[in-house]
């Protein structure tokens, strides 16, 4: 049946992590029974090995300029090396005709700046890193750049967000060509516990602490985390920090950018996405247990984060028996 090739392109600079999670996920995927599997091509230029941001030095297997086989999907690699690569002619010149040249086109994390470089997003909505979403938009205004998701696919072009979002991206693009049951086998050989849809959003309500650290905001925060089944109301909230429900309502929005009752409508949503992925609870057990309530309610506040129904997005992130 042949085979998918794939030509991930590399730079000095370039992301280690970019590359491997693309390379390592497809090569994991062929050696599960994609058919057609894939070969991955790992082109640099001149055909020179590259040294990435982290130090280490990676061999390629082909001179960009020189490459003139059609490939099923280029992939761009970022790093801290992007802008660099984003201003060599050779490079841009040279990712344009490849991009003529293959079924799908591709970035990772800031891999999209040179996308944009090409002209390849002119017009489309894309992704990148949210540290970089706004350069991006400010270099390349004719790109409608969107911080939020983790990865972005307008058309036969693909962005994805930052480092291990390539990994998402890498499993979105199995699933397209082989299907689903096949995207969660090599999700769970990855030891992935979750194959994220591509409108969650970069930054974790617990990973992403407010950036100004208010002693008020902290302590409603925390309660957040520590209690989603309590009484989560502006005022519950106010009277644990300390201050009027008004006085809450300012610094929330000035500190996160949402007001306490949009935290923690979120804050539950990314619970209950959690447990749908790796529990056999019921919607109204997760909708109790996340202090949702009823299913209903679980319902309405997970599409409205999420844009999918508990139930699909669960489907979709279901391991292989």
């Amino acid at each position: 049946m042949g085979e998918r090739l794939v030509a991930v392109v590399g730079y000095p600079g370039a992301e280690l992590l970019d590359i491997s999670c693309v390379t390592s996920t497809l090569h994991v995927a062929t050696r599960l029974g994609a058919a057609p599997g894939y070969r991955v091509v790992l082109l640099t230029p001149g055909g020179r090995p590259i040294t990435c941001d982290s130090g280490l030095s990676v061999a390629g297997h082909g001179s960009l300029q020189r490459w003139t086989t059609p490939v099923d999907t280029v992939v761009v690699s970022g790093g801290l090396g992007h802008v660099a690569a984003a201003g060599d002619p050779l490079i841009v010149t040279h990712v344009r005709r490849l991009a003529a040249l293959s079924g799908r086109v591709a970035s990772v994390c800031t891999g999209a700046t040179v996308l944009a470089a090409a002209g390849l997003l002119d017009g489309r909505r894309v992704t990148t890193h949210w540290n970089f979403a706004d350069q991006l938009a400010r270099d390349y205004a004719a790109v409608h750049v969107d911080p939020a998701p983790i990865y972005v696919r307008d058309g036969n072009v693909y962005t994805s967000a930052g480092v291990t979002s390539a990994l998402d991206l890498t499993l979105a693009l199995v699933e397209e060509d082989h299907g689903p049951e096949l995207a969660r086998r090599v999700a769970r050989a990855l030891v992935t516990y979750l194959q994220r849809p591509g409108n969650q959003a970069q930054m974790s309500m617990f990973t992403a602490a407010p950036q100004h650290r208010h002693h008020a905001v902290r302590a409603a925060a925390d309660l957040v985390s520590a209690r989603l089944d309590a009484d989560l109301s502006v005022g519950a909230l106010a009277g644990h920090a300390g201050v009027s429900p008004r006085q809450l309502t300012r610094l929330f929005v000035e500190h996160t950018g949402r007001t306490p009752g949009r935290y923690v409508r979120r804050v539950r949503a990314e619970a209950a996405a959690h447990l749908l992925a790796s529990t056999d609870l019921t919607v109204a057990a997760i909708a109790r247990r996340c202090g949702l309530g009823t299913a209903e309610s679980l319902r309405t506040a997970f599409t409205a984060e999420y844009g999918v129904a508990p139930s699909r997005y669960r489907l979709g992130c279901r391991r292989a028996p």
